[in-house]
């Protein structure tokens, strides 16, 4: 079992008791080190940088997936309907560019500015940059044109002001055994939740849920269609159901998604893989003819060397009506007339 399924273990099924006994340790080092970090920002021995465009900023208070990307694909799509030019930023983690920040466009190169990066592009068709520097891919994103900025994770990149914070929880995992990395899943304390201005729920069953309490919405993911990654054929998933299927997944929950595969009827011989990993034609080549069925941020990574076995599934969200007007109006009101930017200063 790797060292990342084994934390997971750690994290969210409190087994085994000794490691996470033996994690304690980092995890108080962990804790004194951001509390550190925190301090000198709040006694501007490390200044924040405040950006000429308002800056909306979507992340996790824990490390692994929640459904983050998804959301921030529908947000951005959101503004550009209400005809903002929206700018993306992101760190481009599993990229190695000799130099940031980077433009991505469709065509990028994932090993070069990362996969979450190349589907960003695709999907949205707005001015994407990574970069590991959040104030320096905020800046080009303005220089080239964007009107508002959507950060797409960096909750904790300090060094940002932001006008608004969108945090996004697994509404299956919550926040695990509720301790810091490295015992478990928090990047922050529990508290830092309150700092918000809205939380989203992820939710991956067929029932959903309105929270009317104004600091918390749920939003459902919907897997419904598939596209071939060869030919560019569009197919709902349905018409695979009943037919045995490889699955894979290089995502924070890959269980997740098989999870999803298979309450839509199909027979998954499930394939888990690191978050982020790199892809080569061996990762995706079986015996057989069985059709090959992948998360998009994997298939970012595939598209020179798949054939017509090889399908991304398209993931989308899918809010409430009550609660997509709250998460609209709270989009707009930010982006049209942001309050002043605030420098996070993590949980107290």
């Amino acid at each position: 079992m790797s060292l990342d399924r084994t934390l997971q273990r750690v994290w969210y099924e409190r087994s085994p008791f000794l490691l996470f006994v033996a994690l304690i340790p980092l995890t108080w080092l962990f804790v004194a080190l951001s509390s550190v970090r925190r301090m000198a920002y709040r006694a501007g021995l490390l200044r924040s940088v405040r950006v000429p465009q308002p800056v909306i900023v979507v992340g996790n208070i824990t490390v692994g997936g929640t459904g983050k990307t998804p959301l921030v694909i529908w947000i951005v799509e959101r503004l550009q309907r209400e005809g903002f030019t929206v700018g993306v930023i992101t760190r481009g983690y599993g990229g190695n560019a000799a130099s940031w920040p980077q433009d991505v466009t469709p065509n990028s190169l994932p090993a070069l500015v990362g996969d979450e990066a190349v589907l960003l592009a695709l999907r949205t068709g707005a001015i994407v940059v990574a970069s590991p520097d959040r104030v320096a891919a905020a800046s080009r994103a303005i220089t080239l044109g964007a009107r508002v900025i959507v950060s797409d994770d960096g909750l904790q990149h300090y060094r940002l002001e932001r006008n608004g914070e969108i945090i996004v929880l697994d509404g299956e995992r919550g926040i695990g055994n509720g301790w810091r990395l490295p015992a478990g899943p928090l990047r922050e304390s529990h508290a830092r939740i309150n700092e918000a201005d809205l939380v989203v729920r992820t939710a991956r069953e067929a029932t959903m849920e309105s929270r009317s309490d104004g600091a918390e919405v749920v939003v459902r993911h919907e897997v419904l269609q598939a596209q071939c990654l060869a030919t560019g054929e569009l197919r709902d998933l349905s018409s695979f159901a009943g037919a045995h299927v490889h699955a894979i997944a290089g995502i924070g929950n890959p269980e997740a998604f098989f999870r999803m595969l298979r309450r839509e009827g199909l027979a998954v011989d499930a394939h888990a893989l690191p978050d982020h990993a790199a892809l080569d034609p061996g990762d995706i080549a079986f015996a057989g003819v069985a059709p090959v069925l992948m998360t998009e941020k994997d298939a970012v990574k595939c598209r020179s060397f798949a054939t017509d076995r090889h399908w991304a599934v398209r993931l989308d969200v899918r809010f409430s009506e009550t609660d997509e007007r709250r998460v609209t109006a709270l989009l707009l009101g930010i982006a049209n007339d942001p309050v002043p930017a605030r420098i996070p200063m993590g949980e107290s």
